[in-house]
């Protein structure tokens, strides 16, 4: 059995994608952000940065103790590597893989996140301020991240070539937000998407996170709203 740790953000959800794609047998463990319980390792063990996901795993591959793992993209490499799927053992494809899976967790990520926030969590904290570069600044870089990935897509049905973690790990945040463009400049990033959304391990996922409480909320026009640093941060939900 394996414990994920939950909240519903992109970053966990990739995890939860995985171990439906990989048909695990896994436990979701609402965690609370709006109380802190993330920060917690007594309510979160081997939550060392404060962040999640985080996963337990009760019966690793070499027979010993439960394993705790954090960083979603170090969890997607360890549950690929465990079930000897969605990453090649072919050396060129592999590392095609690991490529765009570090890609995602140095840039897509990141740079959605700081979007997100100058656009929709910094102008609540501080009124005030004017925000307009730095939203323009994550949001121009956001845009150049979906170009790349149109650009890879064009060629490729899936992100490096055959499905893998590398798509479980862009899904969720290529869902989060659109860019500024409009999704009529990224027809393969769309078809993409679709094909994605469309695996029922992806929907399943999505359906089994929607029904914990985590800690979140919505807002009046029925947005997902969740705890980010104690505050609040809007998401735009699958």
């Amino acid at each position: 059995m394996i414990k994920l740790y939950f909240c519903t953000s992109p970053n966990v959800y990739k995890v939860s994608i995985a171990l439906e794609e990989m048909e695990l047998k896994y436990q979701l463990i609402a965690v609370d952000l709006s109380k802190g319980h993330h920060r917690d390792p007594a309510i979160v063990p081997g939550a060392k940065t404060g962040k999640l996901p985080v996963i337990i795993d009760e019966n690793p591959a070499d027979g010993g103790a439960p394993i705790a793992i954090f960083e979603s993209g170090a969890i997607l490499q360890y549950l690929a590597e465990k079930t000897a799927s969605f990453l090649s053992a072919n050396l060129r494809q592999r590392t095609a893989t690991m490529q765009w899976l570090f890609w995602q967790m140095g840039g897509l990520g990141p740079i959605g996140g700081q979007a997100g926030h100058f656009h929709f969590y910094a102008p609540k904290v501080d009124p005030t301020v004017d925000y307009t570069y730095p939203s323009n600044r994550y949001f121009n870089m956001w845009a150049s991240l979906w170009r790349v990935l149109e650009s890879q897509l064009a060629t490729h049905e899936y992100i490096a070539g055959d499905y893998s973690i590398a798509d479980m790990a862009c899904f969720p945040w290529i869902s989060y937000m659109p860019p500024r463009e409009g999704l009529e400049h990224f027809p393969n990033v769309c078809r993409w998407r679709e094909a994605v959304a469309a695996r029922p391990a992806v929907q399943a996922a999505y359906q089994k996170g929607a029904h914990l409480d985590t800690g979140y909320g919505q807002n009046e026009k029925g947005a997902t709203m969740f705890p980010w640093e104690g505050l609040l941060q809007h998401v735009i939900t699958v």
